[in-house]
């Protein structure tokens, strides 16, 4: 009886130490419930390992330390339990069924709230994840934005440049032009003066010339009718008288050329006479005194033509008109000279 004393006694003891963790489950699920709904510190919560597991993940690494804390009060639980053992030793199976039911139902309680609580941390980190990427997609399209933004004014502003190159090129192209055109006006109005110049030089020369053919025509004209001129053809006395001293020394020059033919005849006969007599060289001086008046002759011969000239222009009215200015060879001259061609002037310019 006494080992079955003992074996009883030991019985309870064993259902109290399984009655023990029913009241751990109790204190877990409550202090489970608090975190769920207070969100007090995981200090005091202490669950089974699929409850550990499931808040592990939840709670950061910082707070792990916070464990420490139940293995510390570990020893100071057990005092109860043994009293608790002691007072639950009596339990009946009923209340044995009951709370093993019980402990069932709050571990499964547990489960669920454990599963809840994995699947709001699930959801909470794909709402996290799901923000996240959603912030990220935020973020990337307004970086796109910006960039789009950056690249619209980079491209507008590339544009404006452009836009501002091909004016200002436009201006420099109408300005280079319109300096082309002014030169070309330029040298088309030079041109034209310089034609006009040309054209009123050419008149002026053409007017020159034509009172230069004038003048000359003129001058030709007189010079004609100086050249037909009879500067005393109405003085018929003049004319008489000019002719008569024409034939006073026409007849006076044919008798000197006469005289000087004869004399040198003369001393032709002497010179073959005296050809081999010449020992004081007197042939010599005769030939040249012969040649002397042989020119003479010649020289009277000329004057002769010309004294038959200037009867010749005595009858047509002519003779004293000067042969080179054709102006009239003044009367006195023409009574002191016979035959006379020229005047004073024209005579002393040869």
């Amino acid at each position: 009886m006494p080992s079955n004393a003992k074996n009883n006694a030991k019985a309870p003891a064993k259902k109290v130490s399984a009655k023990k963790p029913v009241k751990k489950m109790i204190a877990k699920k409550t202090t489970a419930s608090k975190a769920l709904t207070k969100k007090a510190p995981a200090k005091k919560v202490v669950v089974k390992k699929t409850v550990k597991k499931a808040t592990a993940a939840k709670i950061p690494a910082k707070k792990a330390p916070a464990k420490k804390a139940p293995a510390k009060k570990a020893p100071a639980k057990k005092a109860p339990a043994k009293k608790v053992a002691k007072k639950v030793a009596v339990l009946t199976p009923a209340q044995k069924a009951t709370a093993a039911k019980k402990v069932a139902a709050e571990k499964a309680r547990v489960i669920a709230t454990a599963r809840a609580l994995k699947e709001r941390e699930a959801k909470a980190k794909a709402a996290e994840k799901a923000k996240a990427a959603g912030e990220k997609a935020k973020a990337a399209a307004t970086a796109r934005a910006l960039k789009e933004r950056e690249a619209k004014a980079k491209a507008a502003t590339k544009e404006r440049e452009q836009q501002r190159k091909a004016r200002e090129k436009a201006s420099v192209e109408a300005k280079k032009q319109r300096e082309i055109e002014a030169k070309r006006k330029a040298i088309e109005a030079e041109k034209l003066r310089k034609q006009r110049e040309i054209e009123r030089r050419n008149l002026e020369e053409l007017k020159r010339q034509e009172r230069r053919d004038a003048e000359e025509r003129k001058r030709l004209e007189a010079l004609e009718r100086k050249m037909h001129s009879k500067p005393y053809g109405g003085d018929h006395a003049f004319l008489e008288e000019l002719r008569g001293l024409l034939l006073e020394s026409r007849e006076a020059t044919q008798a000197q050329i006469v005289i000087s033919e004869s004399e040198a005849n003369e001393m032709l006969v002497d010179r073959e006479r005296l050809e081999y007599d010449d020992e004081d060289g007197s042939s010599v001086a005769s030939d040249i005194q012969r040649d002397q008046l042989k020119d003479f002759a010649a020289v009277l011969s000329l004057k002769v033509d010309e004294i038959d000239v200037a009867l010749a222009r005595v009858d047509d009215g002519s003779y004293g008109r000067c042969d080179e200015c054709y102006e009239p060879i003044s009367k006195a001259r023409l009574l002191a000279q016979l035959p006379v061609f020229t005047c004073v002037s024209c005579r002393a310019s040869v």
